[in-house]
């Protein structure tokens, strides 16, 4: 159905409300990480996953039970292990016998049929069932035995992972890195925010966040910020900010030509709009900006830009060479303008 203008500024004033009230909700368990709660909510509406990184103790995990309970949605939590094999993820099809005797296979449903999923240290599983995921992330869909099984609705994979104990783990092949939307890295509570935290755990029970918001509705969200209007301007900002990734092309700076091994793929540029259409929304206006791109791109790009052997030998982070590409490409776009 088509929208009048008037009526679509009608749904974004009531997208921007229930963000709020999300926002809200998640807070009454959640002290603090307020960018990292709208990253997960932005990632949500705008039909991504995350990739959360973080050492352990941070609320992670706390923070995507409370997501699912906000949501009125399945959620499940699976604990990546060595050991962990494919079909526990998917399911698998099983020998049952009917009401008359005949034996048949049947398909068993693994955790991955939920709407919210944990994938927990998703980097201590081995790299043939972290593929497991590549499909089910990609296509919503899992296939087992030659049948494809859709998983329907809103499926939503935050997955963690621990930055600091990394024996026995299998990094993530640049293939399902890409498949996040974005990489939010969580950082360790203020003082502050710590004495909250002691407060809400050890003087009595936390109270339960309320459903605010059904799986029906937020599949409605993400169309309506699809349908955000974006200058050709600023289009071709958010891809010559991708460009500007690869050592090759004429965009690239200083440092991404030093440092830089291969940069973003198209699905960067794609996160990038998505992502700063809803930034958009709930900043109160009906079109993207630039600020709007600049503010998602570190979570967008930082697991999108591989560094070469010297970048690593010298311990450059990515975000350093995101902040020099935002600088160079801003100025550059500017002298143009």
């Amino acid at each position: 159905m088509q929208l009048s203008e008037e009526e679509f500024r009608a749904e974004l004033r009531n997208f921007r409300s229930e963000f709020e009230q999300l926002r809200s909700e998640v807070a009454k368990r959640i002290v603090g990480q307020e960018p990292i709660v709208d990253g997960v909510l932005i990632s949500m509406i705008a039909g991504g996953h995350v990739l959360l990184e973080g050492v352990p103790g941070l609320g992670k995990t706390l923070l995507v039970r409370t997501l699912s309970e906000v949501l009125e949605a399945p959620f499940s939590r699976i604990q990546f292990t060595p050991d962990l094999m494919p079909a526990d993820l998917i399911g698998t099809n099983i020998l049952v016998e009917g009401e008359g005797g005949q034996k048949e296979f049947q398909f068993q449903r693994g955790p991955l049929f939920a709407n919210v999923i944990l994938a927990d240290e998703i980097n201590r599983a081995t790299p043939k069932t972290q593929s497991a995921l590549l499909e089910a992330m990609q296509e919503h869909s899992v296939t087992v035995a030659g049948t494809s099984h859709r998983l329907e609705g809103v499926f939503f994979v935050l997955a963690t992972q621990n930055p600091l104990e990394m024996e026995g783990t299998y990094p993530l092949p640049e293939a399902q890195l890409d498949r996040f939307l974005m990489k939010l890295l969580v950082p360790f509570p203020t003082t502050e925010e710590m004495e909250t935290i002691m407060d809400r755990t050890t003087a009595g029970e936390i109270p339960p966040p309320g459903k605010v918001i059904s799986g029906e509705r937020v599949l409605r969200l993400r169309d309506l910020s699809r349908q955000i209007p974006i200058a050709d301007e600023v289009r071709r900002y958010a891809i010559l900010l991708v460009m500007g990734t690869h050592p090759e092309h004429e965009a690239a700076t200083a440092m991404v030509r030093q440092f830089v091994r291969y940069g973003s793929s198209p699905r960067g540029a794609q996160a990038l709009i998505l992502c700063a259409k809803i930034k958009a929304v709930l900043d109160g206006r009906f079109h993207v900006c630039k600020d709007d791109l600049r503010s998602v791109a570190h979570a967008v790009l930082r697991h999108r830009v591989m560094l070469n052997f010297e970048g690593q030998a010298e311990g450059i982070v990515v975000d350093k060479i995101i902040d020099d590409l935002l600088e160079k490409v801003g100025q550059e776009a500017a002298l143009a303008g």
